[in-house]
């Protein structure tokens, strides 16, 4: 007998039985053993002898457990003595979203964070904002974001460039966290660095930058000084940061300061040299040169030229390219914009020329000394015939009759010519614009007017608007020429008509033409305010803030982040410091429009007086205690002269007659539709009142045993009532009434009980009024207004 017995036993160890049921055929149980094998790992207990074990479990298609499969790898891997494996594992460390493993990483993350290798340095900064992403709460309980901005002061400038990137983005996801406490040291570490590190580096720490405010001009000149030769970097997404930077710190700079003008003409070359790129960048260059110039336009005066459309640009940069030529556009560059304008108008691309005829306009708007020149040009082109460039000419031209009445109007002749090739709404908008607003020059104006009326319904809304208020202009002018156009338009408009804008306006005039001529001339015919020189820049506010996103997807779309990221999260509003002149005060001027401008918003004048305001016309209700004046028969809209009345001093005697074609809902009196459309409260003489829709039999006689019931909804003193006529059509007596309501769209119920005078007797009837209140169930009904009655 030998003494092997004592080396054998039945018992088998720990990691035998992991081994096991690590080559287990099922799936669950491998999962279950490296979850094990990595919480013995993680009590310190020695598990390498499962390495090859633990590496043939990746052969799997479950997710999971290749994750936990790399979690083991990577505590080995960051023990490793190559830097690159160590920095490998970290990266895979942060590749791996189980919160549930989050906690297995914290020690090793921990080491190489402290690591000796700046490259495993910088690789775990990164790390900590992907965990950071994952659990928010463990990585500031392990104490990772006090490490984080201790590297901030790191040798290295690749690991300050990573950790900056990681604070910024977290502090992005969590705005009060207050990460980011940029101070003079801090910054001047960072400036520091961004000499040292990769292009990529350079742009995290340039935009943590912008997100500084300096204390005061002296410490923004410093920045400024040290920012400057990231401009003449090969990168455009560095060049871009750096101007971003530069335009954010100029607004503390004094404008007399010399390094004021210094800084304006090195901002102009990096951004020329932009332009050179490939047609994408070029796309994105230019729509932050749009931005910068809108703010600056002093820094590209003189890089006109640049701006001026090549053969071979794609339609997105060319159209780009003619936006900021009409920024840049000024006195001493007119004539040599005007010339390339009139090239581009005899292009191919249809969209390209459009913009250009455009353009053309707006040159003339902005430099007054060129606008006879522009009109000059825009009739050459009407006179080339082509018919896209004769709409967008004539649709320019209204503007600029607008900025400078009573000087080019000669040319309306050349474009009555014109009338019969326009087919684009807009065009014809502009044309109808001019016709109704110079009729008193045009002797065929109603001709012209009624040649659009022809096919009223088949035209858009804008040109149907701009038609209404033309032939009301049209009348107020030629008042005994064109009644009977005039009649013919508001009918359209009020009656045949489904668009409510167009309806509510044709009310609007016809109100104003029955009631009060003066005052129709003066709101209609009223003086038009000039327009802007500039009708497209961007909102001063929204402007500020997408100057602090330069080099970023706001400043290409042109709105702020908030628009295009989803949900609130890592959206910031941002806005420029306030421009300070050394040595000055602010005058008393500047503080009472400060004060001004803190002022509350002006508020919007109730439904009552809106219209009143609008037409400026008193239509308030008296104000005497005395009963009101009964009203004579002559206020009944349908027994009166529509255009005719009150307008004599218009037109004269001879309009009498009443007109032979009158709406039907006209037939009203006064005190009915139009007065509860618009919510008067009397005025002008008309008596007050409120609107309400006749009744109608809602339960006949034959489906509720002889009781016949009508009615009609109405609001009285702001109670919604139910009006109703109960008529008994039996052959007995009724009594005992009661009404039960079922939920409906709006909620209603009544809002105390049924009162009937009973008995009823046959073939009596009586009049019942039912308040009415919305707090009761609500149901949506088809339609919404479904009203079903039932007799028990």
């Amino acid at each position: 007998m030998t003494d092997s017995k004592y080396f054998t036993t039945t018992k088998k160890g720990e990691i035998f039985e992991l081994k096991a049921e690590l080559n287990s055929d099922k799936k669950e149980k491998k999962k279950e053993a490296v979850k094990k094998v990595i919480a013995s790992m993680t009590v310190g207990k020695d598990v390498s002898a499962l390495f090859p074990d633990v590496v043939n479990c990746m052969q799997t298609d479950n997710l999971e457990l290749k994750k936990l499969v790399y979690l083991y790898l990577m505590n080995y891997d960051c023990e490793d003595p190559n830097p690159l494996i160590r920095a490998l594992a970290v990266r895979t460390m942060g590749c791996i979203r189980v919160d549930k493993i989050t906690e297995y990483l914290c020690e090793p993350l921990r080491k190489c964070l402290k690591d000796e290798d700046p490259y495993v340095r910088k690789t775990a900064a990164v790390c900590v904002a992907k965990l950071h992403d994952i659990n928010a709460q463990l990585v500031e309980d392990q104490g990772f974001l006090d490490t984080l901005k201790d590297l901030i002061s790191d040798s290295n400038p690749m690991v300050v460039a990573n950790a900056v990137a990681a604070l910024s983005e977290i502090a992005e996801s969590h705005p009060n966290s207050n990460l980011m406490d940029l101070n003079p040291q801090t910054i001047n570490k960072l400036l520091t660095a961004l000499n040292e590190c990769t292009e990529w580096g350079q742009i995290f720490i340039l935009d943590c930058l912008a997100n500084y405010t300096p204390r005061d001009d002296r410490e923004s000149q410093s920045i400024c000084e040290r920012v400057t030769p990231r401009l003449s970097h090969a990168n455009s997404a560095v060049v871009l940061s750096a101007v971003k930077v530069l335009m954010k710190f100029m607004e503390m700079l004094p404008k007399d300061l010399d390094y004021y003008g210094t800084l304006l003409k090195k901002l102009a070359p990096p951004l020329v040299t932009l332009l050179s790129a490939e047609p994408e960048l070029q796309y994105v260059a230019l729509r932050n040169i749009n931005l910068i110039v809108q703010r600056r336009p002093e820094i590209l005066k003189h890089e006109m030229k640049v701006f001026f459309v090549k053969y071979n640009d794609p339609i997105y940069v060319k159209l780009e390219k003619l936006d900021i030529m009409i920024r840049l556009a000024s006195q001493a560059n007119i004539a040599q914009v005007l010339a390339e304008l009139k090239e581009y108008a005899t292009e191919v691309d249809v969209d390209f020329v459009r913009k250009a005829v455009r353009a053309i306009g707006r040159c003339a708007i902005k430099v007054e000394q060129s606008a006879e020149r522009c009109v000059s040009t825009l009739l050459d082109l009407i006179q080339t015939k082509v018919n896209y460039v004769v709409q967008e000419a004539i649709v320019v031209i209204k503007d600029i009759f607008r900025k400078y009445p009573n000087k080019y109007e000669s040319v309306i002749a050349t474009l009555c010519e014109n009338l019969d090739s326009l087919d684009e709404p807009e065009a014809r908008a502009a044309m109808i614009w001019i016709v109704g607003e110079y009729a008193e020059r045009i002797d065929n104006a109603d001709e012209l007017l009624e040649s659009f009326l022809e096919g009223f319904h088949d035209e858009s809304t804008q040109v149907q608007l701009q038609l209404l208020t033309a032939i009301v202009k049209l009348f107020l002018k030629k008042p005994t020429e064109t009644q009977e156009l005039v009649q013919q338009v508001l009918s359209l408009a009020t009656q045949d008509s489904d668009n409510p804008d167009l309806r509510d306006r044709g009310y609007i005039y016809w109100r104003l033409l029955s009631t009060d001529p003066v005052a129709a001339k003066e709101v209609v015919l009223a003086e038009k305010p000039l327009i802007s020189e500039e009708t497209d820049l961007i909102e001063p506010t929204l402007l500020e803030e997408l100057i602090c996103h330069i080099g970023t997807l706001a400043s290409v779309y042109h709105k702020p982040p908030s628009a295009f990221v989803e949900g609130s999260r890592g959206v910031q509003h941002k806005r420029l410091p306030g421009s300070t002149e050394s040595g000055e005060s602010e005058s008393p001027d500047t503080a009472s429009a400060a004060a001004v401008s803190d002022a509350p918003p002006a508020v919007i004048p109730s439904q009552g007086d809106l219209l009143g305001d609008l037409l400026n016309l008193d239509l308030t209700p008296p104000t005497t205690t005395g009963p009101p004046p009964p009203a004579s028969s002559g206020m009944q809209m349908g027994a009166m002269d529509l255009l005719g009345g009150g307008l004599d001093s218009l037109i004269g005697a001879g309009f009498g007659a009443p007109p032979a074609a009158m709406p039907a809902s006209f037939s009203a009196p006064v005190s009915g539709g139009l007065d509860d459309l618009f919510d008067l409260g009397g005025g002008v003489g008309m008596p007050m009142g409120a609107y309400s829709a006749p009744k109608t039999v809602w339960l006949p006689a034959l489906k509720a045993k002889g009781l016949e019931i009508s009615g009609t909804f109405a609001r009285r003193s702001g109670v919604i009532q139910m009006e109703m006529t109960l008529t008994n059509k039996a052959m007995s007596v009724m009594t005992d009434f009661a009404i039960q309501f079922n939920r409906n769209s709006f909620g209603l119920a009544p809002a105390g009980p049924l009162q009937v005078l009973t008995p009823l007797s046959p073939n009596q009837s009586i009049e019942v009024t039912l308040p009415l209140n919305t707090v009761g169930p609500v149901m949506k009904m088809e339609p919404l207004n479904n009203l079903q009655i039932r007799a028990p």
